[in-house]
């Protein structure tokens, strides 16, 4: 928010569809599991407001961004970047156009992971390898006429992040998954304990309900009968 708002009045900013997506794809990544759920898009709303925009705006740009480089292979942006001065101004290529003739570009941190996020549509396979990566960066920046220190640096705190939101998501699953087991294991100890209680009394009441012997007399061997 902090960005946005210090962004918002320098008078070298110009908001763009890359923007947007580099705050949407942000937000969405790093709020993903926030509790209670349903106070995140009124956070989101409260962000984009706080800058005098709306979600809506800022939703869909970062699709409209999105939606200009389906089907488009690392080497058609590559040769995209390269042919900047001949671009129209229509979709991806007017934007970076615009970045690349502007006198004084405002580079930000979201622009740099909303560019990276547009490199990752298009080659997922390419963000796997950081060296090639950079290379793609350092072209872009050099075309964009952008910092490529400030790029790189952006785009390895953002994947740093990542990584550590996986790690932690993944150790928040096994911790809940060991509390699960424990749960069950005391439900279960508890079952066993009353059952076990329970056929100790259905024994005691068994032992209740059984007849005591009659006691017989005892008869002197010595004594005779009785006459008729």
């Amino acid at each position: 928010m902090v960005e946005m708002h210090l962004l918002s009045v320098s008078g070298d900013f110009a908001y763009d569809a890359i923007y947007a997506l580099g705050i949407v794809t942000t937000f969405d990544t790093f709020m993903e599991g926030y509790r209670p759920e349903d106070d995140v898009e009124p956070i989101f709303v409260a962000l984009c407001k706080s800058v005098e925009s709306t979600p809506e705006q800022y939703r869909n740009d970062a699709q409209q961004a999105l939606s200009t480089i389906d089907g488009m292979s690392l080497d058609a942006l590559k040769s995209l970047l390269g042919n900047l001065t001949e671009a129209n101004t229509d979709g991806l290529a007017g934007i970076l156009k615009g970045i690349a003739e502007r006198d004084r570009f405002k580079y930000s941190r979201a622009f740099g992971i909303g560019f990276y996020t547009l490199t990752a549509k298009v080659d997922s396979e390419l963000v796997k390898d950081k060296e090639p990566l950079m290379a793609f960066m350092k072209e872009a920046a050099e075309v964009l006429g952008i910092s490529f220190d400030k790029l790189q640096k952006d785009i390895e705190l953002y994947r740093s992040n990542l990584d550590k939101m996986m790690q932690a998501k993944a150790l928040m699953a096994e911790v809940l998954e060991a509390e699960r087991k424990k749960r069950e294991e005391r439900a279960q100890a508890k079952a066993e304990k009353a059952q076990a209680a329970s056929d100790a009394n259905a024994d005691d009441a068994a032992d209740s309900d059984t007849p005591e012997p009659v006691a017989t007399p005892a008869t002197d061997s010595n004594e005779q009968p009785p006459s008729a």
